[in-house]
């Protein structure tokens, strides 16, 4: 992986997504931010919200990520806003929204590397999205989670091998070493 041509997306760690099943990949997310972060490479974050009338809302009755405290970034990823690449706004699962799509295009990535929650929507549905769009994505499987538990981030994993390929399937480990030529330890 080249740092010039390779970003971190990090996927909606927001305080409304931390529940028991997804609080435990924070040190793994905060960990690869930092790592990241030292190579110079770039890290866009995304930041989910459901607005009143949305299909969320309206037809699975899921009214949850309206209020700014639940779309806040979880503290630890807040220190690196002000040097992301982009911060992207989302009402969809995809990071490609017309303004995700754009950040891309404009930015010469051909891989993006993608950590966060959950493993079963929001990423999953923005690494198909990615691949579909041409770019290589990587799923960063120790540094996702699913607030509906195991068998939800399992399940997206098993479909991502499927349907982005099982290379595609990286732990954090091996992301770093590749990006960065060394591997450190989850803080």
């Amino acid at each position: 992986m080249n740092p010039q041509t390779t970003a971190l997306v990090v996927i909606d760690v927001q305080r409304g997504f931390v529940n028991e099943h997804s609080r435990n990949v924070l040190p793994a997310i905060t960990h690869l931010v930092k790592s990241w972060r030292a190579t110079g490479a770039p890290v866009v974050l995304t930041r989910f919200y459901n607005p009143p009338g949305s299909p969320y809302e309206t037809i699975t009755g899921w009214t949850r990520l309206r209020t700014p405290e639940e779309q806040a970034l979880v503290a630890d990823l807040a220190p690196f806003v002000d040097g992301a690449a982009a911060v992207i706004d989302k009402a969809q699962a995809s990071v490609f929204t017309p303004e995700g799509a754009g950040v891309f295009q404009a930015s010469g990535w051909s891989d993006l590397v993608m950590c966060g929650i959950d493993t079963d929507a929001c990423v999953y549905d923005s690494a198909v999205a990615a691949y579909q769009g041409g770019y290589r994505p990587w799923i960063v499987t120790d540094a996702c989670a699913s607030t509906g538990g195991i068998r939800y981030h399992d399940a997206a994993l098993l479909l991502a091998a499927r349907n982005i390929g099982p290379d595609q399937l990286v732990t954090s480990k091996v992301v770093l070493s590749r990006i960065c030529g060394t591997v450190g330890e989850h803080a």
